[in-house]
């Protein structure tokens, strides 16, 4: 991407969130748009997939909170693609990137690196040029992976294959088959040439020449054809915290692609889907379960054996009384929380009616309905309606 492209980019758009967005707001645009536009749901739509790589690129820029801190400033000072002149500026001004990113020579230094410090930490290099290639940052990569609902909650190791680019392994990632490519003289090793776009202005793009790299290869490897970058696939075993949720977003640093001459490797980000509990529900760092009791007990009260996720069951007691559609807690018996502890689980009785009464049963029950004859319990429901 130019530093142009960069500046002109509204990512807060991108993501259908204001400036003002907080981390949460962000983080649930973009899962809301990552599975509206995930290639896997829009197979063969060429249009989804740009427009998830769209989503996933602001989200890597406004997701950390240093990257939207330096690219909010960036924005403030060039507005929209251009440089804004303080106060009191003439009409007439002409202005050099360079000054900003690589210091002037003419004045001493200029800036020196500061505005290219901005710039290096988002497009992964220094503000200061030279002969030197510099060190480029792996790719990040984007994979997913589907859980029990009892490994979400407890946590769980699962192998990933990821497929990226890497070092070609034939050339040693030099993109030359003897190993000794040259740097690219169009510009001098630093992967970037400067354009002019008007007004004075001078903005970089990656050198047409060595494809941004820095170095061309004067023998190109069969293998890569010269890129220095090959297909890898690998296999890697990945701790899911416990307590993750469906739709979670989970970054592990320094697990995505290799990095090159140098360079750190990029960002592993792993979309984690939970399935269903034929039991059990979730809400927050709570559990849920519905257990159902006979009238007799939430009449009369007694004690109700609960089970819960992968420990032994817990005894609640029933009040007299007790409704339908109360909800109990027991503590502790939750999903596990950042901290290491661990939330409720939600009882919920309902009771059981049955379908089919005979013999003593039918018995007590005639009995009760006659002892309970004058008990009306809906008078209060049609004094009610009366009122209104």
């Amino acid at each position: 991407m130019s530093t142009k492209d960069f500046i002109e980019k509204d990512y807060y758009k991108v993501l259908g969130v204001p400036k003002d967005a907080t981390e949460a707001e962000i983080k649930k645009a973009y899962r809301k748009l990552a599975r509206e536009f995930h290639p896997d749901a829009n197979k063969g739509n060429a249009k989804a997939e740009e427009r998830f790589k769209e989503i996933s690129e602001a989200n890597d820029i406004l997701g950390d909170p240093k990257k939207r801190k330096e690219y909010d400033e960036a924005r403030a000072l060039f507005g929209n693609g251009g440089f804004r002149p303080g106060p009191g500026a003439g009409g007439n001004f002409n202005f050099d990137l360079g000054d900003l990113f690589g210091g002037n020579a003419q004045s001493g230094g200029g800036f020196g690196g500061g505005i290219g410090d901005v710039f290096g930490g988002l497009f992964n290099r220094g503000g200061a040029t030279g002969t030197r290639t510099q060190p480029r940052r792996g790719q990040d990569i984007e994979s997913e992976v589907t859980l029990s609902f009892t490994e979400a909650i407890e946590g769980a190791t699962v192998p990933l294959r990821m497929s990226s680019q890497a070092p070609c392994k034939a050339c040693s990632g030099t993109g030359d088959k003897n190993g000794t490519p040259r740097v690219c003289p169009t510009c001098v090793g630093t992967g970037q040439v400067a354009r002019g776009s008007g007004g004075g202005f001078s903005l970089t793009d990656p050198c047409p020449d060595c494809k941004g790299r820095g170095l061309i290869a004067e023998h190109p490897c069969l293998e890569c054809k010269g890129s220095g970058r090959a297909k890898s696939s690998r296999t890697m075993q990945v701790r899911i915290p416990a307590g993750v949720t469906d739709g979670q977003r989970i970054r592990l640093r320094g697990k995505g692609a290799p990095g090159e001459r140098g360079g750190p490797a990029g960002d592993l980000y792993v979309m984690v889907h939970v399935g269903e509990h034929p039991v059990f529900g979730r809400k927050g760092d709570n559990l849920t379960v519905t257990v159902p009791v006979t009238f007799a007990e939430a009449a009369l009260g007694g004690e109700v054996r609960v089970p819960t996720l992968g420990g032994p069951a817990v005894t609640l007691k029933l009040p007299p009384g007790t409704p339908n559609g109360r909800t109990m807690r027991a503590r502790g018996k939750g999903a596990v929380r950042k901290d290491g502890t661990r939330g409720d689980l939600l009882v919920t009785v309902e009771v059981s009616v049955p379908t089919d009464v005979s013999g003593k049963a039918r018995d007590a029950l005639e009995a009760y309905r006659e002892a309970t004859a004058g008990e009306d319990p809906r008078a209060e429901l049609f004094e009610a309606a009366k009122g209104e």
